[in-house]
Order: C-alpha cells, then sequence, then structure tokens
C-alpha cells in the first residue's frame, strides 16, 4: 500500500463514518474505493464492513435513553439479526468471487434506492401511528422482515438501515429516535455476526481494514458537525449520486 493509496483509503472511510453518522450508505463510498485500489469485490465487502463496524456502537451510545423502553424489541429483532447476519455472510463466502463481482453493480444500485426511500419511511415513521396489534400476530411481519433485512445485511449491507427501519415501522413506532437506537443495535447484531464470518473466512485485508476504521471513527466523531453544516439533503443526494455513477460504470463494465 503506497501512501497515496492509504491517503485515499483513509479519506474515504472518513468521508464514510461522517455520512453514516447523519444519512447513512457510507459503504457506497468505501466499498467502490477499495475496489478501485484493486481488492477483490468479496475482500472489499468484507474488509470494509469490518471497518465500518464500530460506527454502529457509537449510534447505540448517542440513541441510548431512547432505548430504556425497547427490550423487547432489541431481544426478539437482535436474535433474528444475529441468525439472519450469519446466513447472510454465509451465503457472502459461498458465492464465487467472479459470481459476487457481477452482482456488485445491482447491489449497489439496490443499495441507492434504498437510501433514496430514507426520508419518506422517516416521515412515515414520525407521521403515520397506528394501534399496535395484539399477541403474536404483533410480531410476525416486523420479524419476517427484519430476518430478510439481516441477511442483505450480512451479505452486503449498504442501505440496509433503511429495511431496518422499514421493519421496526410495522410495528407502528412514531419517534425516529428510539427507532434510530433499535436500528443501530441491530446493526451491531447483523455486522457482528458478518465480522466474525469475514475474520475466520479470512476476507478481511487488515492493513486495509484497520486504516479505515480509525478513519471511520474520525469521521464519524468529526465529520459529522460538517455533515450537519451541509446539511442532510445534501449530504444523502450526494450519496445517491455516487452510488447511481459507480453503480451504472459498473455494469457498464460487466456489460
Amino acid at each position: 500500500m503506497s501512501f497515496v493509496q492509504g491517503l485515499i483509503m483513509f479519506a474515504a472511510a472518513f468521508a464514510a463514518g461522517g455520512v453514516n453518522s447523519i444519512a447513512g450508505g457510507g459503504t457506497l463510498i468505501t466499498f467502490p474505493v477499495l475496489v478501485w485500489l484493486g481488492l477483490d469485490a468479496k475482500v472489499a465487502n468484507a474488509t470494509s464492513t469490518v471497518a465500518l463496524w464500530p460506527g454502529f456502537l457509537g449510534g447505540v451510545l448517542g440513541f441510548r435513553r431512547e432505548l430504556e423502553d425497547s427490550r423487547s424489541h432489541l431481544l426478539w429483532l437482535g436474535i433474528t439479526s444475529l441468525f439472519g447476519g450469519a446466513l447472510g455472510a454465509a451465503l457472502l463466502i459461498l458465492t464465487p468471487s467472479q459470481t459476487f463481482a457481477r452482482l456488485v453493480p445491482f447491489l449497489i444500485l439496490f443499495a441507492t434506492a434504498l437510501v433514496t426511500l430514507q426520508e419518506p419511511i422517516s416521515r412515515r415513521l414520525r407521521l403515520h401511528e397506528r394501534a399496535p396489534q395484539a399477541g403474536a400476530g404483533r410480531w410476525a411481519a416486523p420479524v419476517i422482515v427484519q430476518f430478510l433485512s439481516s441477511v442483505y445485511g450480512g451479505y452486503f449491507g449498504a442501505g440496509n438501515s433503511i429495511l431496518i427501519l422499514a421493519a421496526l415501522g410495522l410495528f407502528g413506532l412514531t419517534d425516529i429516535h428510539r427507532a434510530n437506537g433499535i436500528k443501530n443495535f441491530l446493526g451491531i447484531c447483523i455486522n457482528s455476526m458478518a465480522v466474525l464470518a469475514f475474520v475466520v473466512s479470512g476476507l478481511v485485508y487488515w492493513p486495509d481494514a484497520l486504516l479505515m476504521t480509525v478513519g471511520a471513527v474520525a469521521g464519524g466523531y468529526y465529520g459529522a458537525s460538517a455533515a450537519r453544516r451541509l446539511g442532510r439533503v445534501f449530504v444523502r443526494r450526494t450519496v445517491i449520486g455516487i452510488g447511481l455513477v459507480i453503480g451504472l460504470l459498473m455494469l457498464w463494465r460487466i456489460a
């Protein structure tokens, strides 16, 4: 790794940490950079996942007060996330590198679409309260949606927070801060299983992962203030633009 390559990776992780703290979608920055710098697509995905994982811990701590009355959500959806994340990571490990490389453009475009839907989903969480169902039926749909979201999160993960918010919306949650706190906790569950699986399988390129971890943590801490000055809408639109351009370029490459 040259000094310039290290600088590019650190800058990408710093930007991703700041973006994740305010809008989500940071993987759409770090993953393409690692592929562009020459890593195999599967290794790049695993390395990016490991590098950005610590950011979820800060998110949980930041919303710890909102999580005080969410024990049942954290327990059952957390267990669901652990199993789904493990399955998604196992599917990635079993996917041949060449096949995954061909799937990447579609995964990036799908993740970009998820980021695009973030604001409508957030508005629905804030504005559309409905009475929760009684009994086990209240849990069926959210658990199914969260399991599918967790499988996707363990496999690729970019934009997965939007799917988690959609699952929580099925409960009729109207407090977006509480929803974000639960989302970050579930993100830890999903990515912890993915990180464990990727480390055991040897998919992580540690020099890049450790450098980007430092960048992502610094970006989450210092970059958030800069991102807030630019505004949530600007940051989200920038991430969407990056995702579209990269997705279409990669799609053109494999065509």
